[in-house]
């Protein structure tokens, strides 16, 4: 049967001193201590009578197990081998570890014997404002509040007057632009159109301009220089006396100033 009590002063600044008892062989600290963040045990004082025979080999564990690295946070042994039945009570300084290490207690009878009337106290120390938040009157409590209460109402900067303004203009500017773009393309493909036009009428012109000379070339002359002269074979009565002709030395500075002129145009083909 579990009987638990608590006991609680507060003294020395805010820390709270208590106490737990559990009339048990088997407990749970849930049921026995407040879990309280920060609550930590500093001793386990127990009680408890053994019925044996004093020749018998008798140990007592009073433990708790280790609920976060398994094995034991608190174990202490009794050993009334070669001891006659009797009644004992300890104070046992207890880890300091907070409430969370603190798993199942027992009190565990190894050997002939038994155990009687269990009684065991843990007293243990808190700070209430070990976490603030549990209490308004801690003095780090932080109200809650509501993010959308403190933070500064943000407004849509594409909402603000001048924003479209200036997001209209840009788009004035844009279609501005391609509007432009187009005339440029539309004005090339006319020029360019102009500029093949030109193109075949000049080569038409000139073509008519061929045809023009030719007709006038054919129409200069009269009909009767196109025709074949008739007449009789004059043979050529004309006679020279042989006789020796100097040298042209004029005739021969040109001959030379040509054949070196076409030399040197010649021999500048191959230089480059």
């Amino acid at each position: 049967m579990l009987a638990a009590s608590l006991l609680c002063s507060s003294s020395y600044s805010e820390t709270i001193y208590g106490q737990s008892r559990v009339s048990a062989y088997n407990w749970a600290m849930q049921n026995v201590l407040p879990q309280q963040a920060g609550l930590t045990i500093q001793n386990v004082i127990y009680k408890y009578s053994t019925e044996k025979n004093t020749e018998d080999t008798m140990l007592v564990h009073v433990q708790n197990e280790d609920a976060i690295n398994g094995g034991y946070i608190f174990r202490h042994t009794d050993d009334w081998t070669g001891l006659p039945s009797n009644t004992i009570k300890k104070i046992v300084p207890a880890s300091p570890l907070p409430i969370e290490y603190w798993g199942p207690g027992s009190i565990v009878v190894e050997g002939e014997g038994t155990v009687t009337d269990p009684s065991l106290v843990y007293t243990y120390k808190y700070d209430p404002c070990f976490d603030a938040q549990t209490d308004p009157s801690c003095p780090d409590y932080m109200p809650e509040y509501n993010l959308d209460d403190i933070l500064p109402t943000v407004e849509d900067p594409l909402q603000a007057q001048y924003i479209q303004e200036e997001l209209e203009r840009q788009i004035a500017l844009k279609e501005e632009e391609e509007y432009e773009r187009k005339q440029r393309i539309k004005n090339n493909k006319v020029n360019i159109e102009k500029l093949l036009g030109g193109i075949n009428m000049q080569a038409m012109s000139d073509h008519a301009f061929m045809q023009e000379s030719a007709y006038f070339a054919i129409n200069l002359f009269p009909a009767s220089y196109y025709n074949p002269l008739e007449g009789n074979e004059y043979e050529d009565v004309l006679q020279l006396i042989d006789a020796e002709l100097p040298d042209n030395k004029e005739g021969r500075r040109v001959n030379y100033t040509q054949q070196k002129l076409h030399n040197e145009m010649i021999q500048s083909q191959y230089d480059n």
